[in-house]
C-alpha cells in the first residue's frame, strides 16, 4: 500500500499528478492543512524536515518528490514514465527531473513573499521583482527546449511524455502565479497540452483547502530612490 502526505498546491502534487498518471492501485492520499501541524513530531518521522511530500511505501518511507518521482517509474516501469539506463533520453530524463526543482525554488520564495510572509514589512518588492525574473529565465529555458527542431516535438523529452513533463510542469503551475508564461508560445501550448491529461483534473480535484487564491500575483514595484 502507498500512502502520500499531500498539501494542495504543494511539491507533493507532483507526486500526486505521477500517481495518478502511473494508474497506481489503491493508493491512498493523506491530506495535511499548510500550517504548523507539519512540524508535529508525529508528522517529523515522516519528513524530518517537516514538509510535504512524504511517502509511506510498504512500512517504509520517502520523503523527497525527485527521489520519489524515480522510484515510482522503475516500480511501475509498464506505463514508461522513467527513462531506464541505456535509453538514449535517460540523460536528458535526468536534467530535466532536476531542473523541476530549480523552477521550483523560485516559486517558493515567490509564495513565501506574497502569500506566507502575512505582514507588510515582512515582504521585499527587490525579491519579488529578481525572483520573478529568475521564473522567467527557467521559461526561457523551457522555451528553447520545446522550440529544438526534432519530429513531434509535444513534450521535453524525444521520445515523448514522461514524468518530466510532471515534475516541470508541476513548478510552472507554480510559478505562473507570479511570472506569466504568455510570451512563452510552445511553453504555453505544452502547458495546456500536459493539464488537459485526465491525471491533472484528479490531482487538483483532491483537498478543498487552497494555498493561491488568486491567478497571478502583481511584484510590488520598486520603491523610488531619493535624489542625492
Amino acid at each position: 500500500m502507498i500512502t502520500l502526505h499531500h498539501v494542495p498546491q504543494s511539491r507533493s502534487m507532483r507526486v500526486l499528478w505521477l500517481l495518478h498518471e502511473l494508474e497506481v492501485p489503491d493508493f491512498q492520499v493523506q491530506v495535511h492543512p499548510f500550517d504548523k501541524s507539519l512540524r508535529d513530531p508525529e508528522f517529523l518521522t515522516l519528513s524530518p524536515a517537516g514538509r510535504v511530500p512524504a511517502m509511506e511505501i510498504e512500512g517504509e518511507r520517502m520523503f523527497e518528490s525527485g527521489a520519489m518521482i524515480e522510484y515510482l517509474c522503475e516500480r511501475f516501469p509498464e506505463r514508461n514514465l522513467g527513462r531506464e539506463a541505456g535509453n538514449p533520453d535517460r540523460m536528458a530524463w535526468l536534467t530535466w527531473l532536476h531542473f523541476a526543482e530549480t523552477v521550483t525554488v523560485h516559486g517558493a520564495a515567490l509564495t513565501q513573499q506574497h502569500i506566507m510572509l502575512y505582514e507588510d514589512y515582512m515582504r521585499s518588492p527587490y525579491i519579488m521583482q529578481l525572483e520573478a525574473k529568475r521564473l522567467a529565465k527557467c521559461y526561457e529555458a523551457i522555451e528553447a527546449r520545446l522550440s529544438t527542431p526534432v519530429e513531434n516535438r509535444d513534450y521535453l523529452l524525444t521520445s515523448g511524455f514522461s514524468a518530466v513533463d510532471i515534475a516541470v510542469g508541476q513548478a510552472v503551475y507554480v510559478g505562473r502565479h507570479f511570472a506569466r508564461i504568455d510570451a512563452f508560445p510552445e511553453l504555453s501550448a505544452w502547458y495546456e497540452r500536459i493539464t488537459e491529461r485526465a491525471s491533472f483534473a484528479e490531482t487538483m480535484a483532491v483537498g478543498e483547502q487552497k494555498l493561491y487564491l488568486q491567478e497571478f500575483y502583481e511584484p510590488w514595484p520598486l520603491p523610488e530612490r531619493s535624489a542625492t
